[in-house]
């Protein structure tokens, strides 16, 4: 019983500290120019500060529910419950606490977009066909991963390797904090395993280069028509004989830039334009933040690294088995479970 009241009152001391920080004159202010006549004559800006003011209000109503329901718990403690409350009221502080720990996991999320789906790319690197297979391994993982956590995924676009393996993929991940989550993913990653391409079984390193973008708003990206370069060509995904013999994939180039984009998961060819569009506007992101970024760099005399050097995980399957993630020293030797979908230990 002790602990239990002591846990329940350390959950009232927190939605103090909580319901302390909450901006409060923030919201009154923001609450102010929503009732004003002329707010939504600027419908970016009015979007912009009613989204910050949804998000500050969900906040304050979550604290004070949890400080009203440890409340009545701790009441409950205070009137020497029999057995069967006990183990009742233990249930109900293992919902706040689990309630409490993913808002507090969902506070490292503070990023424009880490709210947003995610757009999950995947490139084989140098290694030949082995680093295709390694491409394949990548796609397989991030599917199960997200599988596990009940996330919609497509496939927009895949390019098969002429052995094995793919050349490239890209896939939709659909979740909230999707792209919060998943963008520390972003980066080379490093296969080191017997080859089952090679006739003398001799050992490889191959290498793929993960990209994770955020899907971006249609409204906050501008794209000109004329800046647009759309053909179209015979779909070699998966779906059925209406994809495989109409021109239903899309490719897009943006002119300017020289970006490409295809898509092929969808039956018509408006779908596929729509889908490859999103992937355009989320690489015109990636870009202009980059350049923002180097820019930055550059006017600090730091190093600009090159993009296939930024190798952040280390997969090793001979001759011992671990995966060592390079920027946090991290190493598990579950390589299998890992490969399965298990990226919760690198993620957190």
């Amino acid at each position: 019983m002790l602990k239990t009241s002591q846990k329940i009152q350390k959950i009232i001391r927190q939605t103090k500290k909580e319901l302390q920080n909450t901006q409060f004159q923030t919201i009154k202010k923001f609450r102010e120019k929503i009732n004003q006549p002329n707010f939504w004559q600027n419908p970016k800006k009015a979007k912009q500060i009613s989204q910050k003011l949804n998000a500050l209000e969900e906040n304050l109503a979550f604290w004070k529910k949890i400080q009203q329901e440890a409340r009545e718990l701790l009441v409950l403690m205070q009137e020497k419950p029999d057995q069967d409350l006990i183990c009742e009221i233990n249930h109900e502080v293992s919902i706040l606490i689990k309630k409490i720990k993913k808002k507090n996991q969902e506070k490292k999320f503070q990023g424009r977009y880490d709210q947003n789906n995610a757009i999950v790319s995947i490139y084989a690197g140098a290694g030949g066909t082995d680093a295709m297979s390694w491409a394949e391994m990548l796609l397989a993982m991030y599917l199960k991963f997200c599988e596990k956590k009940n996330w919609q995924t497509k496939i927009l676009h895949q390019s098969a390797g002429e052995i094995a393996g793919i050349k490239n993929a890209v896939m939709l991940v659909k979740n909230s904090f999707a792209y919060g989550i998943l963008k520390s993913e972003k980066g080379v990653h490093r296969l080191v395993r017997l080859s089952p391409f090679d006739a003398d079984h001799a050992r490889h390193t191959s290498f793929a280069k993960v990209e994770i973008l955020p899907q971006i708003p249609d409204e906050e990206v501008n794209l000109k028509e004329t800046d647009l370069e759309i053909s179209t060509f015979r779909s070699s995904a998966p779906g059925g004989q209406h994809v495989n013999k109409t021109d239903s994939a899309v490719r897009i180039k943006h002119k300017p830039t020289n970006l490409v984009v295809e898509c092929q998961s969808e039956r018509s060819q408006h779908q596929n334009k729509m889908q490859a569009l999103k992937v355009l506007k989320a690489r015109l992101w990636e870009k202009a933040t980059a350049e923002k970024e180097s820019a930055r760099l550059k006017e600090k005399g730091a190093h600009v690294p090159a993009e296939w050097g930024q190798q952040i995980r280390s997969y090793v399957l001979h001759p011992y088995k671990q995966i060592k993630d390079h920027r946090t020293g991290q190493v598990i030797r579950n390589v299998e479970e890992v490969l399965k979908g298990k990226l919760e230990p690198f993620l957190e």
